[in-house]
């Protein structure tokens, strides 16, 4: 079975569309590959570029956001250059109803937690590494800061989407079953 987590980033903003997640200039590129440099690219924070050349992005497993996730047009290039940085879990209070199915079918993980475990998250310092128990539907987010306490969630996902992301995605699961 598929494993999730790892090193995590952590885009405090609600409404990154898939523009911002990969722009649109690169929707001719013919590879996942080409994608890979410019995932995020375009992302302002607080009013400000986002680096995603930084070595903490680059060795990123796992990106924690807010709500309305991969809003914007429908594109699968957007979850692509999630997949080809290697990201594999995305924790967010909310996601656009494509973009989080075309997650699935990649094989990356889709986690909706509430408001207030999402603020325990976003609370955390330091550098913070997640683990995921998808046959317990929990994760927990540690940190390497001596004074943290690790942070678990609960979370629900039907048994398509389980069985779509432990299989490694859409295509790995039809040949499994069929």
């Amino acid at each position: 079975m598929k494993e999730f987590g790892g090193p995590a980033i952590f885009l405090d903003r609600n409404d990154i569309n898939t523009d911002e997640i990969i722009p649109a200039k690169y929707l001719t590129e013919i590879t996942k590959s080409a994608l890979q440099p410019h995932l995020l690219e375009d992302l302002l924070l607080d009013g400000r570029p986002f680096d995603n050349q930084s070595p903490t992005v680059q060795n990123a497993r796992v990106v924690i956001t807010r709500d309305n996730f991969g809003c914007g047009s429908s594109r699968e290039h957007a979850v692509w250059a999630f997949e080809v940085n290697d990201i594999n879990l995305i924790v967010g209070g909310s996601f656009a109803r494509i973009f989080r199915q075309n997650m699935f079918n990649c094989g990356i993980l889709a986690i909706e937690l509430g408001k207030d475990d999402l603020d325990r998250l976003f609370a955390m310092k330091g550098d913070i590494e997640v683990k995921v128990d998808l046959e317990q539907s929990t994760m927990t987010a540690v940190s390497d800061a001596a004074d943290q306490s690790p942070v678990s969630c609960a979370f629900k996902l039907n048994s398509l989407d389980r069985d779509l992301v432990a299989a490694g995605g859409w295509l790995n699961f039809a040949d499994q079953r069929y």
